[in-house]
């Protein structure tokens, strides 16, 4: 069995080789192994996916209240982790605090739990004051990295910005600023997600100076890898946009049943005994 720092080591150099590679996103242990049974050799976790896998809403979008705590994720966390064998990248969000001690922790947890990866990113939720001041922000991925360091696991930071999300004037020079911070702070690889056209996802690959994720899957973005590998983009994810897509089939089948009080839905689905076959062992 591959131990987690054989994982960790394998995940960072993904980071620091040539190439591209695409790391879809799951929110539990059976799409996870799914995943892992159709070929891909990394994935990462989805926050919202987890969320809504809860019946909980997206942290992004929703009141402090009602969104999932700490233990809830990073339980979740371990438990995709565990079920498969290939490296896993957490979404630790914004790291569960304000404070660089609070991230500096959930990123303890998160190795704790199996993850050889995470991202940490600057958007606070609150709709008054969206991303932490810059200084805070470099300090919380500076926290992150002394943890990492202190661990003796090459654990991926991913320093994320949610600068191009913020609409507000300046948005594309402050992400790329913000980026470049988080990289001289000891992260990884840099996230700023909101760039889906061609043009402004290469202008940061030559923006920022370390390699870069972007997430696709959401609407009005038909880039394919082979586009966004031509550009220098070294990873991509697919944040919740999968998780989505399960959860809109969900909707229309209960639609049909509740409105048409007919079964069409349930002639597309996997056999039982290909399901068992995925899920009976740790791929």
């Amino acid at each position: 069995m591959t131990s987690q720092q054989q994982k960790a080591q394998e995940f960072h150099n993904l980071h620091t080789n040539d190439g591209c590679f695409l790391m879809p996103n799951a929110w539990d242990s059976g799409s996870a192994k799914m995943l892992v049974a159709t070929g891909f050799k990394t994935i990462g976790t989805t926050s919202a996916g987890v969320a809504f896998s809860l019946g909980r809403p997206d942290n992004i979008f929703c009141s402090a209240g009602a969104r999932v705590d700490r233990e809830s994720m990073i339980s979740e966390v371990h438990a995709i982790a565990s079920s498969v064998s290939v490296p896993v990248n957490a979404d630790l969000e914004g790291g569960f605090g304000d404070s660089p001690e609070i991230v500096a922790k959930t990123i303890q947890l998160a190795i704790d739990a199996g993850a050889v990866g995470g991202n940490i990113e600057d958007y606070t939720g609150i709709e008054e004051s969206p991303l932490y001041e810059t200084s805070l922000a470099v300090e919380r991925i500076q926290a992150a990295r002394e943890t990492i360091d202190a661990s003796g696991m090459p654990f991926v930071l991913v320093g994320r910005t949610d600068r191009l999300n913020i609409n507000q004037p300046d948005g594309f020079s402050e992400a790329v600023l913000r980026a470049n911070l988080y990289r001289e702070a000891g992260a990884d690889c840099l996230f700023a997600p909101g760039a889906s056209d061609l043009a402004t996802v290469s202008e940061l690959v030559k923006e920022i100076n370390g390699p870069i994720n972007v997430v696709m899957g959401l609407s009005g973005s038909e880039l394919s890898v082979t586009q966004l590998k031509e550009t220098g983009v070294r990873r991509i994810s697919i944040g919740g946009s999968l998780a989505r897509a399960v959860y809109y089939q969900i909707q229309k089948a209960a639609e049909e049943m509740f409105k048409e009080g007919t079964f069409s839905f349930a002639q597309n689905q996997l056999p039982q005994s290909e399901l068992n076959k995925i899920f009976e062992s740790r791929l």
